[in-house]
């Protein structure tokens, strides 16, 4: 089994160089098209409205953001901060597809790498890089890419794993399906409601995520990143926003440590164990130490 040191110097180099976000003069035209149909499908949906499409739209949010990103991509796929079977693993990263936010290969490596050279040089999407590069123009004028080969040396586990590799590959099939079926069930309403608005709507939640939380809020720890602890990002995204927290305990399945720091997602996850469907739910506190581990 060939290991790094097997690897020449050279090569190493140049994937490392290859695999840092870098900016480019250059636009990306597809994801510029593609986050321009949207913006304008979400501005739309305000002429369309009707409460059955803002109901579909909420339980696609739910699916979407909170089971799919924050709970699977993230806080399972990303940091292994619990487990599950393994039915309930892929059904999650389903639902996260939805979301519209790439593939779970790209998702995942993209985050890792994040936490790795946070606001740092190469740090895919750091305010230190500018306010709005770390919100949006990371997308349109950044290196990375969904399709990077490269982006496999930070996620060996879900690489190896034929499922993820699948829906990498394929992760836009399940939100043109899913168009279709809203458009066929409740035509333009539900189509603008639960496709455009909504996915339009979670992607600006998630880039503050990359953004806010690493500009404005409180500090309870002293981490080596510009991480903070933002309320209102928090509540957006059901908890996301203790991003301070999350960088001085990554593998915390738990992101709000205080009564008073709602974390919805994690609330979740805690159903999902007490349900049986989730298990070595690691969490820490403010004192640091060994994490605590439920539902073993």
């Amino acid at each position: 089994m060939s290991t790094l040191a097997e690897v020449p110097i050279t090569t190493v180099r140049a994937d490392s160089e290859a695999l840092e976000q870098t900016r480019s003069g250059k636009l990306n035209i597809v994801f510029a098209v593609t986050l321009t149909a949207l913006h304008l499908g979400a501005i739309a949906a305000l002429f369309f409205f009707s409460w059955s499409a803002l109901a579909v739209m909420a339980v696609l949010w739910v699916l979407g953001q909170n089971v799919g990103i924050a709970m699977a991509y993230h806080r399972l796929l990303t940091h292994r901060g619990y487990i599950t079977p393994k039915w309930v693993e892929y059904a999650m990263a389903l639902c996260a597809t939805l979301a519209l936010q790439g593939g779970p290969i790209y998702w995942v490596a993209v985050h890792r790498m994040h936490h790795q050279l946070t606001d740092r040089p190469g740090d895919p999407h750091s305010p230190r890089d500018g306010k709005w590069w770390s919100h949006m123009g990371w997308i349109l004028h950044g290196s990375l890419r969904n399709r990077n080969p490269l982006l496999a040396r930070y996620v060996p586990d879900l690489a190896q794993d034929r499922f993820y590799v699948w829906l990498s590959r394929w992760h836009w099939v399940p939100v043109v399906v899913l168009a279709a079926v809203l458009f066929a069930v409740g035509g333009w309403p539900w189509l603008l409601w639960g496709m455009f608005l909504r996915t339009t709507l979670g992607l600006h939640v998630t880039w503050l995520v990359n953004s806010a939380t690493h500009i404005w809020g409180a500090r309870r720890f002293s981490t080596r990143d510009d991480s903070r602890n933002n309320w209102w990002v928090a509540l957006l995204t059901g908890g996301e926003g203790w991003h301070n927290n999350h960088h001085a305990h990554p593998v915390s399945a738990s992101h709000g440590m205080a009564w008073y720091e709602l974390d919805f997602n994690y609330w979740a996850i805690r159903l999902l164990g007490w349900i049986g469907l989730a298990k070595r739910i690691k969490v820490l506190g403010p004192e640091g130490g060994s994490a605590r581990v439920y539902h073993l």
